[in-house]
């Protein structure tokens, strides 16, 4: 019988999928999901191979039981750094800088896109994890528009927009850098929603 990690079988049910979930996060970042196996994941996570199958029947499964759990965590502190910004132009500055500072290893991973990789059933799951973050984004957009912020537009195509200006960037290391990279992209994406920036309205007062 494996040995159990913690006081319960809960605690060791999660304590076994984080270490797989960190595991799979390396190795994703080192090689890319197609490049690595289960037996590998469970080799880095110290956990015997005959255990994983307990929690993941197989690799594409562990995928994206990770990636849902990524996800709902960022959706959740995404809406916590919200709460407190009641301006939806605001709100939309918070939300680019957020998605930028965000660097999800399957993003990042060498190799192939993960969709390409994956079956379908898994890369439609995938989409449906995207649309969770999209989510969030589509009611900024709304409420500026609703409030006369930004003009009426379409925003099924303007939230797959904004997302493929934010996604799979890597920000430079050094701070000055990195701050000067964050503001240009957040002044890219007001102005191409249409929202009144600081500079519009300098020259719009100059005009």
């Amino acid at each position: 019988m494996p040995k159990i990690i913690g006081s319960s079988l809960a605690e060791h049910r999660e304590r076994t999928r984080s270490a797989l979930f960190a595991a799979l996060s390396h190795l994703m970042r080192e090689r890319g999901f197609d490049a690595i196996s289960l037996a590998d994941i469970a080799a880095e996570a110290g956990i015997g191979r005959t255990a994983v199958y307990n929690h993941f029947p197989d690799k594409e499964s562990l995928l994206l039981a990770f990636i849902e759990h990524e996800t709902a965590a960022y959706v959740r502190a995404l809406e916590e750094s919200l709460v407190s910004v009641e301006d939806p132009v605001q709100q939309l500055r918070v939300y680019v800088r957020e998605q930028l500072k965000l660097e999800r290893s399957y993003h990042f991973a060498p190799g192939p896109d993960l969709r390409e990789v994956v079956s379908h059933d898994a890369a439609a799951h995938l989409r449906e994890h995207v649309g969770a973050v999209e989510g969030v984004l589509r009611g900024i957009l709304s409420r500026a528009i609703e409030q006369g912020d930004i003009p009426d537009q379409n925003l099924d195509a303007v939230v797959q927009l904004v997302h493929a200006c934010l996604s799979g960037r890597r920000l430079p290391r050094a701070e000055a850098e990195r701050e000067r990279f964050l503001d240009a992209t957040e002044l890219f994406v007001l102005r191409a929603v249409g929202a009144r920036t600081a500079q519009s309205v300098r020259a719009a007062d100059v005009a």
